[in-house]
């Protein structure tokens, strides 16, 4: 009997012990684990797209009073990776939306200038965050075009997985920027400028090095520079973005050469001398300045001339130039003076009120 019950208390200590292992994939998980993981993932999925459509309703909320704003829905180059190339569809455009703004006050009967405005993030959009931004730029007489390039969250997996960082999302950039062209004849083909921050500032860096006569100026702030450098210091759920099926496929150690086509530092000997302004913080536990640095050393190896300032431990780190400080402020506004410099915008900013005035209009 003792023995009997000592067999049986080993069985069930062998069962326990074996749950965790199918459970969480030790041995391999099974099919309906599977299919519970796909389920969240597709959850998550979703609650990304009703996200964004709540931050859709703000968008119309927070710049309603000085712009009109659209979001258009326009193609961009095919899927750049693909399961079977072969496939019906696979050589298809790929179709994203694009928002718009046009301040209300635009003088139709003349040419505008036109802020074409990628967002940051490896998966992420162009949210209310930037609201603050795009008042600034409207208060100027700036249209403004933000693309919701491939690999954008709130659209749904596909789009999700469309993602091709440093890729073909600085084509849907560009075609962003073309059809604003073809659809606004009140726009100034002479006078488009391009600027972001982060993975927006690379797409920035990689528009005017790819098209160099498209735009008259750039500005590139704390912009991921080189991916090989980021994937030595990133975690490994950072990693695991690039890595994945859908996208890289590799990790930086199996393919250097595919992570350097995608970042900016070495790409730098394409730069023609698009008038470029690059700001970085020594305080950014983000993009660490080193990445930065070897951008700057390599644009100066060009030979082109370009302005850059490396910040020292600027309260806010990644992003000490996008918040609502006073320094932040005194920041942009040096930005925004570099881009009316040569874009001409109807109403610059000559002072730090006038920018301060962009966010309540009618203020003193």
């Amino acid at each position: 009997m003792k023995q009997n019950a000592r067999l049986l208390m080993c069985a069930a200590l062998a069962a326990v012990l074996l749950i965790p292992a199918v459970t969480f994939g030790i041995s391999g998980p099974d099919e309906d684990t599977k299919k519970l993981e796909k389920r969240f993932d597709d959850l998550r999925h979703r609650l990304d797209v009703l996200e964004k459509t709540i931050d859709d309703v703000l968008w119309f909320h927070r710049l309603g009073d000085i712009a009109f704003v659209d979001k258009v829905r326009h193609v961009g180059p095919p899927r750049w990776k693909v399961k079977n190339p072969k496939a019906m569809g696979a050589k298809n455009p790929v179709k994203f939306y694009s928002y718009v703004f046009i301040p209300r006050n635009v003088d139709y009967k003349k040419k505008s200038p036109l802020m074409v405005f990628p967002h940051g993030g490896v998966h992420s959009n162009f949210s209310t965050y930037y609201t603050h931004i795009v008042r600034e730029l409207i208060a100027q007489g700036y249209v403004v075009v933000a693309p919701e390039y491939r690999g954008s969250t709130g659209y749904g997996r596909g789009m999700y997985e469309s993602i091709d960082y440093g890729g073909l999302e600085t084509e849907d950039t560009h075609a962003a920027r073309e059809y604003m062209l073809e659809n606004y004849d009140f726009l100034d083909r002479d006078r488009i400028g391009i600027f972001g921050w982060s993975h927006g500032g690379l797409i920035t860096l990689m528009n005017i090095f790819d098209h160099p006569d498209d735009y008259k100026v750039a500005f590139a702030g704390v912009p991921v520079s080189d991916l090989i450098a980021r994937m030595g210091y990133a975690t490994d759920a950072y990693r695991e973005l690039y890595s994945a099926e859908y996208h890289i496929g590799k990790t930086a150690r199996e393919d250097i050469q595919e992570y350097r086509r995608r970042s900016p530092a070495w790409n730098a000997h394409k730069f023609k001398g698009t008038p470029l302004l690059v700001h970085t913080n020594t305080n950014d536990d983000d993009v660490y300045v080193l990445e930065v640095e070897h951008l700057i050393k390599s644009l100066k190896a060009t030979g082109k001339k370009f302005d850059y300032k490396v910040f020292q431990d600027a309260p806010g780190g990644h992003s000490f130039d996008r918040l609502d400080t006073r320094m932040a402020k005194e920041i942009r506004l040096k930005i925004y003076t570099h881009l009316a410099h040569h874009l001409k915008p109807p109403r610059p900013f000559k002072n730090l009120a006038d920018l301060m005035r962009a966010a309540y209009p009618g203020s003193p």
